[in-house]
């Protein structure tokens, strides 16, 4: 061996391993308006004063730069800002510091930049930029990991301010910014892999796992595995939308750009997160299918969404509906222009979906509902535990919530729960899995094993987390009323039969055992005897079962082009 797997063999002992990668940001600064940041800005933009910059950032020492707010990284590249100079200007010995105390507020952090920079002639400059990371829980996380606040001085850095602006990184460079990112002086791949996922959750958090980064979650049940390279997505850089529902919730919308067509809003099961519909183990998934196709499509963390907080507290399927449709499709609306969106949703992603167009959701001009309808119908395994009232019985013994992982300390009744496991029916889908365990103990058969690739079978944790017992025990009343009622029990929803006259197809895996096709027959049977046959459709797949019918390794054969087609049907 030799070169940088030389180099990183012969790492001083106790010297931490280091980070690399390159940034792009891009805005405008004004030489006229200098007193401030936004101001400067917009009049920069009216002027077409841009300004933007390529630099690589080198950390020789992850811990320090973490550890130590004083300890710099090293920046080198150049700046292109016509209104300094009509050539390049190199960075000459720039700093970076990473999440520094913002002496101002207790709860923000500040990522620092300096860079001296030298024209071609010999004119010196000093950039000095900031972000400013604020603990707000998330709703302006993309602005603030992505939004550089710019002063430019002549001379040095105590010269006078020659230009104020604010620059941005835009979505493509974030995307290929995350690509870039390598480590240096590790002794191996498992270290390299563990450096790159520590400084991915540092850096950007979730935004490293929605740009298709380095890091992805370790498996529960291996603490110890190394984060895995995800294949980079054929669908172009994404956006993240935080946005907030009435009740004040925090929810998230991922869109990727594809084209004309659209919008279409993708929605996940039940405690599942954005990455069930985005998981990079199969050769295409559905995200990149309809880009390819040309739509515009945006993934919805709803408030089940283990990938945000609100998955781990207590709320109802009512919620949803009341709260999280509306806001989200309101949210495509305004960013799009779009008059309507359509809705393709899975499970109880669906089933939310139908009950929030029962209460009037309006600006969907048509929806595609997968699996779970109006009229749930479970598996035998889920009967067994719809009639004992098995949520309430668990809620009795103080769990509010169950997960797909294991507790590093559990408590006495989460031991009861693991033990539960081993006496638990698997079904037809025996595996030996822990996590597999844990999926068929808190929902019943989710995907027929035979439709799974190696891969998506060891990475689909990634996807799953906590589920709140609330949600659980009205699922119950549903299935134990036949038909799906709200949270105390009522009959609030068929009777608002009228709404649902627009266009809904109804996609249902033909080996479900989870929740069976008679559940989407009787719903289309009902809309059909009271609304009429005309905006209704119905499509059983071969050989599928539930969320197969996504994650399936043939998948894009057999299903993708069945829901996409009636996209485009109204399209």
């Amino acid at each position: 061996m030799g070169g940088a797997d030389e180099r990183r063999d012969q790492r001083p002992r106790g010297r931490a391993p280091g980070v690399q990668f390159t940034e792009t940001m891009r805005g405008f600064v004004s030489t006229t308006v200098t007193d401030d940041f936004t101001a400067a800005s917009e009049r920069a933009r009216h002027d077409g004063s841009p300004l933007e910059f390529t630099v690589t950032v080198t950390a020789d020492d992850l811990d320090l730069l973490v550890d130590d707010p004083d300890h710099e990284a090293h920046l080198e590249g150049s700046v292109v800002a016509p209104a300094l100079s009509g050539h390049p200007l190199t960075v000459e010995n720039g700093r970076f510091n990473l999440l520094t105390r913002d002496g101002d507020l207790s709860r923000a952090r500040q990522m620092l930049y300096a860079m001296p920079l030298v024209a071609t002639d010999g004119t010196r400059f000093h950039l000095e930029g900031f972000k400013e990371i604020h603990d707000d829980d998330g709703l302006d996380l993309w602005s603030d990991t992505t939004t550089l606040f710019v002063t430019v001085h002549a001379g040095d850095q105590h010269g006078p301010v020659a230009a104020r602006g604010v620059l941005k990184i835009h979505p493509r460079d974030f995307a290929r910014q995350v690509r870039t990112m390598h480590a240096i002086g590790t002794t191996g791949p498992l270290e390299e892999l563990g450096t790159l996922g520590r400084f991915g959750r540092l850096f950007a958090g979730s935004l490293n796992e929605v740009f298709g980064g380095v890091l992805s979650t370790p498996s529960a049940f291996e603490p110890g595995a190394a984060p895995r390279r995800r294949r980079e997505l054929r669908c172009g850089a994404p956006e993240v939308h935080d946005f907030l529902t009435a009740d004040g919730v925090l929810l998230r919308l991922t869109r990727y750009r594809g084209g004309a067509k659209g919008p279409v809003i993708l929605s996940p099961g039940f405690g599942t997160s954005a990455l069930a519909y985005t998981i990079d183990t199969t050769a295409t998934n559905y995200p990149e299918f309809l880009y390819e196709r040309g739509y515009d499509v945006w993934i919805l963390d709803y408030r089940a969404s283990p990938a945000l907080p609100t998955s781990s507290t207590q709320f109802t399927l009512d919620d949803i509906a009341r709260f999280d449709y509306p806001a989200a499709v309101q949210t495509v609306l305004d960013v799009t222009g779009a008059d309507t969106v359509q809705i393709m949703a899975h499970c109880i992603g669906s089933l939310t979906m139908l009950m929030s167009i029962a209460n009037g959701l309006q600006g969907v001009r048509s929806a595609i509902a997968s699996q779970v309808t109006l009229h749930p119908r479970a598996g035998v395994v889920n009967q067994m535990r719809a009639g004992i009232f098995a949520a309430d019985a668990l809620g009795g013994l103080g769990l509010e919530t169950l997960t797909t992982e294991v507790a590093e300390d559990p408590s006495w009744a989460e031991r009861l729960y693991d033990t539960a496991l081993h006496l638990y029916p698997a079904g037809e889908e025996q595996c030996g899995s822990p996590f597999c365990r844990r999926v068929m103990f808190m929902y019943g058969e989710v995907y027929d094993h035979e439709q799974l690739n190696d891969a998506t079978h060891e990475h689909l944790h990634e996807a799953f987390g906590v589920a709140n017992m609330e949600t659980f025990k009205q699922i119950t009343r549903a299935l134990r009323a036949g038909h799906i009622v709200t949270a105390e029990g009522v009959d609030a929803y068929l009777p608002e039969v009228e709404r649902f006259r627009m266009p809904i197809s109804f996609i249902h895996g033909a080996d479900n055992r989870l929740f069976t096709p008679e559940g989407s027959q009787l719903t289309y049977d009902y809309l059909c005897e009271h609304n009429g046959p005309e905006n209704y459709s119905r499509h059983v797949i071969d050989g599928y079962a539930h969320m197969d019918c996504f994650i399936g390794k043939d998948a894009a054969r057999d299903v993708y082009p069945v829901i996409t087609a009636e996209l485009d049907l109204h399209n």
